[in-house]
């Protein structure tokens, strides 16, 4: 149940349009409010997966036990080849839509002539309210635990764990920030940008293991930016292009997906030698008993593993749109659009509830991970994750709601 550098599924702030892939910002009409445009369907598909695989990938690490006085938490993931598992986790993926997302309300406000400050101030205060109720009912259910006698022990070590989701929106806020920036320098150096991108982290990286001493441990924090500054910059640079007119769709001719396919397996096989030669563990999460973490702060292989995870989306696009436009698809994505934040924040709590009523209320062990008990129960111990979490999704999505103060119909803020 241990929770290593989580990710954030970045919530859409903008409301539901015609799902129409955006080709061209619309000039501003009289007034300098921007025309809603549509949204593109693909991102809200990439957000999406990352939101559903985010949750998926938390539910698996459950493990603890209790003692009567001690809880002991583990993590199911870093048991035998469970580790595979983590090269799934979909952080690039997240950051990319966050990316495209940004960039599109670059283009409409543009348009306008509106400052990006206003447009940063609208979406921190969209995030304040879902994130100031999580902190509040937080406080106030660590109150009530403790007064009905729950141990202290279990109830401030979810409490320690529960916060740790945060960790995402200090990144967000600074690449969000940086958005004009980055739109700029990609209409500027085009490819040439992605690679100082990409190459960044890897160079702190060298520094970091390859330098003696504990003198470039402040460096390597530069990349809990820097790596993520990645994914977020093709993102960037996919709703640019998208955004203007007569643009070719990004990858869609036979030369762009070869060289995607190309990109890509480069970037996988990198990220495969890195594991493999080392000092960087199997794992690309944190787990216990590693000597470093792949996340804290992210290294080399998670940075070519989010080229990897970037180039795979974009080859699937056509596919990924035809499903999010289908009556099914449509229904999925708009949904995780307006609660992905709610979602993200409240989906461990729902794995607590569920793990500490069968620990402490009904005095349960849970089964040994990855045998045929712990195979057999999975089914129903999602099923109650995914209940407790409707429940509190109903109870706290209304604070992911807002009066919309940014008029058009983009992508959405992350």
């Amino acid at each position: 149940m241990a929770v290593a550098a989580p990710a954030l599924a970045p919530p859409a702030v903008l409301p539901g349009a015609p799902p129409r892939a955006l080709r061209s910002v619309p000039p501003a009409p009289a007034g300098g409010r921007p025309r809603r445009v549509p949204r593109d369907p693909f991102v809200d598909v990439v957000r999406a997966i990352g939101t559903v695989a985010v949750v998926l990938l938390h539910w698996l690490m459950a493990e603890a036990t209790w003692d009567g006085s001690t809880l002991q938490v583990g993590n199911a993931l870093g048991h035998g080849s469970a580790w595979v598992l983590t090269w799934g986790q979909p952080l690039a993926l997240l950051f990319f839509a966050s990316g495209a997302s940004g960039a599109y309300q670059r283009v409409a406000t543009a348009t306008a002539g509106r400052r990006w400050a206003g447009v940063l101030g609208s979406a921190l205060r969209s995030v304040a309210r879902p994130v100031g109720a999580f902190v509040v009912a937080w406080g106030a259910g660590v109150a009530v635990l403790l007064a009905a006698g729950v141990p202290d022990d279990a109830v401030w070590r979810m409490a320690r764990m529960a916060p740790q989701l945060l960790w995402f929106l200090a990144v967000w806020v600074v690449l969000l920030a940086l958005v004009p920036v980055l739109q700029a320098a990609w209409r500027r150096w085009r490819w040439g940008a992605l690679a100082l991108a990409v190459a960044l982290p890897l160079a702190v990286d060298a520094l970091r293991f390859g330098l003696p001493g504990d003198t470039t441990t402040a460096l390597a924090g530069a990349n809990v930016v820097l790596a993520w500054a990645a994914p977020f910059l093709a993102g960037v640079a996919y709703a640019t292009e998208r955004s203007q007119p007569r643009r070719p769709e990004a990858g869609s001719g036979r030369g762009g997906r070869a060289v995607l396919v190309a990109v890509g397996l480069a970037a996988a096989l990198a990220t495969a030698a890195l594991v493999a030669v080392g000092p960087y563990p199997r794992s690309l999460i944190g787990m216990p008993g590693d000597a470093i973490s792949n996340l804290g702060p992210p290294t080399a292989p998670i940075v070519t593993h989010a080229v990897a995870l970037v180039c795979a989306v974009l080859l699937a696009r056509r596919a990924a749109v035809r499903w999010a436009t289908s009556p099914g698809g449509r229904a999925v994505t708009s949904t995780l659009a307006r609660r992905s934040m709610t979602v993200y924040l409240w989906h461990l709590t729902a794995m607590f509830a569920v793990v500490g009523a069968a620990l402490l209320g009904l005095g349960q062990e849970l089964p040994a991970s990855w045998g045929a008990d712990w195979w057999a129960s999975r089914p129903v111990w999602f099923a109650a994750y995914l209940l407790v979490l409707l429940v509190l999704v109903r109870a706290f999505g209304r604070f992911e709601d807002r009066r919309r103060t940014v008029p058009q119909r983009g992508s959405g803020t992350p």
